[in-house]
């Protein structure tokens, strides 16, 4: 009973998921400036969790000036305009531009 219920509320969520993506095409620049948002709200949520959770490389900054962080398995990463974590190789680290 609970994987029939389970299955049903995905296949909802599936079924609005397509509808949303229908409507936002015929919205045109509307959807664009939803898509621009939620992808700044990505952005600053996991910029944020980041900035909490893990370590700052103070020294070392991105491939275009991002901040880069490092994790609890030592990886270094930053987060791109999506919301997304790239991660990078140490050799793939510039110096931070001194002021």
């Amino acid at each position: 009973m609970k994987k029939l219920a389970f299955l049903l509320l995905f296949a909802s969520c599936l079924s609005i998921q397509a509808m949303s993506q229908k409507d936002s095409t015929k919205r045109g620049k509307v959807g664009a400036a939803l898509n621009k948002a939620g992808n700044a709200t990505a952005h600053v949520a996991v910029s944020g969790v980041s900035a909490v959770k893990d370590k700052k490389y103070k020294s070392k900054v991105g491939p275009e000036g991002q901040t880069i962080y490092i994790d609890k398995n030592s990886h270094y990463y930053y987060v791109d305009g999506r919301g997304k974590k790239v991660y990078l190789k140490k050799a793939e680290l510039k110096n931070k531009p001194k002021k």
